[in-house]
């Protein structure tokens, strides 16, 4: 029997280390944010389609009640018409600041975040896909509030296109306001509690007219987001809108809202790692 050196055998130990270390394993490319976002939408909006008939009821019944009620005191004029634009944007800020707030409120409570922390997703696109997805339901719900609310005060529907507008600018500050409530509040019930307030705000200050609100009202009321889809969809239904002034309401919308987004995903950068 012969005796063969270990640094001759293929697999010996010396030969193992002449072929040298072997090379990480590569990662995949990252995660892109629009197929992220389209994927995470999607997802959000199977999940809240179970709830989208009572959702649409209570939204779209309280605004026309509203209405209904605020006939009796409003005749017409501007203050009609800041009835039936804050009732229509209330809709919008009832689903995208307060059941969004409930929403990541409880999905931090459950430990929900941790299953959006293991996927490959920015995380700007979980909150603009759970934003969006739950804004969608309200868009029926808006258009038919204030096509009732014209009827019913006997403003024109002529310019009522400006609500595709104003649905996704006033819903994207909403709704990155109510993901940041319910992102930093540190229990779903304080959650709850400050998307009901929110709520409560836009109903208060976005319905009732401005002109029979004391200063210090006013002040509180140009500082919610709302506020400006409310204005920008109340001067369309003049006879001779000011456009310039609409834009303007427009774009003070989508600076807020790219804020209030920006904020949501800090917030729910810092919820994830906790």
């Amino acid at each position: 029997m012969s005796v063969v050196p270990a640094d001759v055998l293929p697999g010996g130990a010396l030969a193992v280390e002449e072929q040298g270390p072997v090379g990480a394993a590569e990662l995949g490319p990252k995660a892109r944010l629009w197929p992220s976002l389209v994927a995470v939408y999607r997802a959000q909006l199977s999940r809240a389609r179970v709830a989208r008939i009572p959702l649409l009821f209570v939204a779209t019944f309280q605004s026309i009640g509203i209405m209904i009620l605020m006939r009796g005191v409003v005749d017409g004029g501007g203050e009609a018409q800041a009835v039936v634009a804050g009732s229509a944007v209330l809709v919008v800020a009832f689903v995208a600041l307060n059941l969004l707030a409930q929403y990541f409120g409880q999905l931090r409570a459950s430990g929900g975040l941790d299953h959006y922390a293991t996927l490959p997703v920015p995380p700007a696109a979980v909150v603009l896909g759970a934003a969006g997805a739950y804004a969608s339901f309200t868009v029926p719900g808006t258009v038919v509030t204030a096509v009732f609310g014209c009827l019913l005060f006997g403003l024109p529907m002529t310019h009522l296109w400006v609500l595709v507008a104003v649905i996704p600018l006033a819903g994207a500050a909403l709704a990155g306001l109510g993901a940041a409530l319910g992102l930093l509040a540190p229990r779903p019930e304080f959650a709850t509690l400050l998307g009901q307030l929110g709520m409560s705000a836009a109903l208060l200050l976005g319905v009732l007219p401005a002109e029979r609100m004391p200063e210090a009202v006013r002040l509180a009321r140009d500082l919610l987001p709302s506020t400006y889809g409310v204005e920008a969809l109340a001067r369309t239904f003049g006879d001779r809108p000011d456009w310039a002034f609409v834009l303007g309401d427009l774009a003070v919308c989508a600076v807020v809202g790219v804020i209030s987004l920006a904020v949501a995903t800090w917030a729910y950068r810092r919820a994830a790692v906790r």
